[in-house]
Formats: C-alpha cells, structure tokens, sequence
C-alpha cells in the first residue's frame, strides 16, 4: 500500500514538474509577441483612402505585428491636430505647406520627411452634365454652384484657388462656390448633383463611376502637387513608422498607388 502511494507521488510530482516547465516555456513567447505588437496612427490626406487602404492589406501581410490605423481628413485640419497634441505617429499630406509648417515648429522627424507622389487637378460634373466643358465655362451665368475644398485647410482648394486666378475666372466663380471639408466631400456633392461643377484631384474622378472628367487643370496653372510624408517627433513608434514610410516607396506600394492614379516620385 505504501509502495503504491509512493508510486502515486513520485507520478504526480512528475506531471506538475511537466506542466510547470510547459507553461514556463509558452508564456515567454506569447509575452514576446504581445510586446512586439505596435499600432501605427497614420494621419493622412483624404484623396489617399482607397490607396492607403489598399497598402494597409498589404502590409499586413510583410509585418502581421504592425497594426496600421488611419485618420483620413483634410491636410490642413490634420496638421492642426497634431500641432494640438492629438496622436499621430506617421503624417502624409495633400501638399507641402502643412509639412513645411509642422516642420518649423519641430513637430516632425526630419530625417524621415520624404516626398511620395504627385497628382494632378481636374474639373468634373455628373454624368448627366454636358454644358460645361472647360474651366472658363465656370464663370458662365448659367453655372449656379461650383463645389471647393476650403482653401485656408483644403490643399484641392488651394490649387483650385491658383487655377482660377491664372485664368482670371476666380471673383465669378467665388461668388458662386460652396466650400468642402475636404476632397472626398467636393466629389460626393458632384455625384449626388448638388453642385453643377467641382474641382478635384485626378485619382479622386478616376475612382467615381458617377462623374465626367470635363478637363485638366492647364499647364503650370498650379503649384505642383507633392504628397510628402514623414514621422512624427512625439511617436513612441518611431522605428516602425520609419519602416512604413519606407516601405511606401517600395514596389509593392507603388503598384497600389499607381492603380489608383498617382505618380510615385522616384528617388
């Protein structure tokens, strides 16, 4: 009896001194990937969502521990909210100025500012609209509203803006515009009718099967149109965001950014 309740003990103490082995051995490494799992906050341009949605599969692929979350918007209103504190660890935006500005205030990590891709301005109506077929119809009576990203936040708007005083239309047409929040609003209110007319990016009108692209903005009637990106200074990601920023000038995100009508910047 004796010998069996031994026997017992010594085949108890074996498995425990398993397990206890067992889970010292599997709790490490899950402690090691809960560690390496980083969420990025990319603030970004809201004519990048299709692409950037697109990326953000594709990289999900190449780092399954890097978790990207957006916050699509106007470059203008993103820039205000990372000077204000808001979270943000990788900025892409619409155009220069609102780098330029967060650059000046040492918000970004300069080292990593890079410019991406170039885009080009367009004029569009609905597909049921066929008396406007170039930017000086515009200034014509019979166009009642013209849809624009507000120039003071909107960099669309901005270049809208240069466009229409390089053709000398702009006082005609501002009395009949209504300001967007942003690209994507300009768009919706074209398809939806509202507006006779908007001014968008080209990546934006391909992407709509509801509007015409009526024409191009001229020849150096615009600034160009850069989408620069960089890190932010105030990241607790700062390694990872350097390696979705480079990893955006790589041919698997060129593919994408292409596809949806951009023109990557060759370094």
């Amino acid at each position: 009896m004796k010998k069996t309740n031994s026997l017992l003990a010594i085949t108890l103490s074996i498995i425990f001194t398993l397990l206890i082995t067992g889970c010292s051995k599997t709790q490490p490494s899950q402690d090691i990937k809960k560690a390496n799992s980083v969420t990025l906050t990319v603030s970004a341009a809201a004519s990048l969502k299709d692409s950037m949605e697109e990326i953000k599969k594709i990289y999900a692929s190449e780092k399954p521990n890097v978790s990207i979350t957006y916050n699509f918007g106007a470059s203008g209103s993103l820039q205000q909210q990372i000077e204000q504190g808001a979270p943000a660890d990788i900025f892409i935006s619409a155009a220069t100025k609102q780098m330029k500005a967060l650059q000046e205030k040492g918000l970004i990590i300069n080292e990593t500012k890079k410019d991406l891709l170039e885009n080009k301005v367009v004029l569009i109506t609905s597909k049921d609209k066929s008396d406007i077929k170039d930017f000086t119809d515009l200034a014509n009576e019979k166009v009642k509203k013209v849809a624009l990203g507000e120039p003071k936040s909107v960099p669309v708007g901005q270049y809208s803006q240069e466009v229409l005083t390089k053709l000398n239309i702009l006082e005609k047409v501002q009395s009949k515009a209504v300001f967007a929040k942003d690209v994507k609003e300009v768009l919706t209110w074209v398809e939806t009718g509202n507006v006779d007319a908007g001014i968008v990016y080209e990546t934006d009108a391909k992407v709509s099967q509801k509007v015409n692209i009526v024409a191009p903005a001229p020849d150096n009637s615009h600034s160009p149109i850069i989408y620069p990106a960089a890190a932010i200074k105030a990241s607790k990601n700062v390694d990872e965001a350097k390696e979705f920023i480079n990893f955006l000038s790589s041919d698997k995100a060129k593919e994408a950014f292409e596809k949806y009508g951009f023109h990557v910047i060759k370094k």
